[in-house]
């Protein structure tokens, strides 16, 4: 495979594979389409069954997940969360992050919505972890403020919005319209110090997460309401749910990595110049 030139500097035959990699994970089927393959069942069909309280129960366990993440986020500011020093990019351990999650699974399909404000602070937390790990495992610094922050952001990259859809840049789109709650909180806890209370920036930025974060959720919660789903489906579930954001994180944080290499433009531009549909 022969080097894209580019004005900054061109991408190697391996970071170009890289990158077609990563276009493939960040543009992967919806979610919707992968819970519908395994429950035999349109999403949508199910969700419309869902009942009316669902959708109050889901944005509640929705934003107490995001904050258990926010919390460990700002405990670990400084200081490594484990695994190999920074900069040795060995594999995550994505296999064992999926098993301890399809176990929460099999509790959330055994137990159904009643499980759900105890089940998905728990699933989110594991998947969350797993994201610093696959950040890790692509140099990103875990003791930064923006690396624990950009962990938070991909709970938010799992779906698309009917604009992000219609965008030639879904991804850089979707990415650039976190940048900004991103860089604010950022800034504000350099300035105010490592809490979660009264930052106003913060607080936004969880919320902007967790409105797209909780379309997700509400999927996952409707692939599980089939009637007798029982734990080894709900255990399915949950694979499918964590390995959808695994993909996601595998995807942002390789471009994160080559945008330090090559420089933003760069990369976009090659991002844009691959075509995935022809790989078959």
């Amino acid at each position: 495979m022969e080097p894209v030139m580019l004005a900054a500097a061109p991408l190697s035959a391996d970071d170009l594979t890289a990158l077609r990699r990563a276009k493939h994970e960040l543009e992967s089927p919806a979610l919707t389409m992968k819970l519908a393959s395994i429950v035999g069942a349109p999403m949508e069909k199910l969700i419309s069954r869902m009942p009316s309280i669902a959708s109050d129960k889901v944005n509640d366990a929705t934003q107490l997940a995001l904050r258990k993440c926010l919390q460990i986020a700002l405990r670990t500011l400084g200081r490594p969360m484990g695994g190999a020093p920074l900069g040795v990019s060995d594999r995550p351990s994505n296999l064992l992050h999926k098993f301890a999650v399809a176990t929460t699974g099999a509790a959330g399909g055994a137990f159904g919505l009643f499980a759900l404000p105890v089940e998905l602070p728990v699933t989110t937390t594991l998947m969350f972890r797993s994201i610093c790990d696959i950040a890790r495992s692509e140099a990103e610094d875990l003791a930064s403020v923006d690396t624990q922050l950009q962990c938070l952001t991909v709970l938010g990259m799992g779906g698309t919005s009917k604009a992000d859809d219609d965008a030639d840049y879904g991804y850089f789109i979707m990415r650039g319209a976190l940048a900004q709650a991103v860089s604010k909180a950022s800034s504000e806890i350099a300035t105010k110090g490592f809490t979660t209370h009264g930052s106003a920036a913060l607080l936004r930025l969880l919320n902007t997460i967790a409105s797209r974060f909780s379309v997700q959720v509400s999927e996952q919660i409707a692939a599980k309401s089939i009637p007798a789903i029982g734990a080894v489906l709900g255990a399915m579930v949950n694979t499918v749910f964590i390995d959808h954001f695994q993909q996601v994180a595998h995807g942002h944080f390789t471009v994160r990595r080559l945008e330090r290499q090559y420089g933003t433009d760069a990369v976009q531009a090659a991002y844009q110049a691959i075509d995935v549909s022809l790989d078959g």
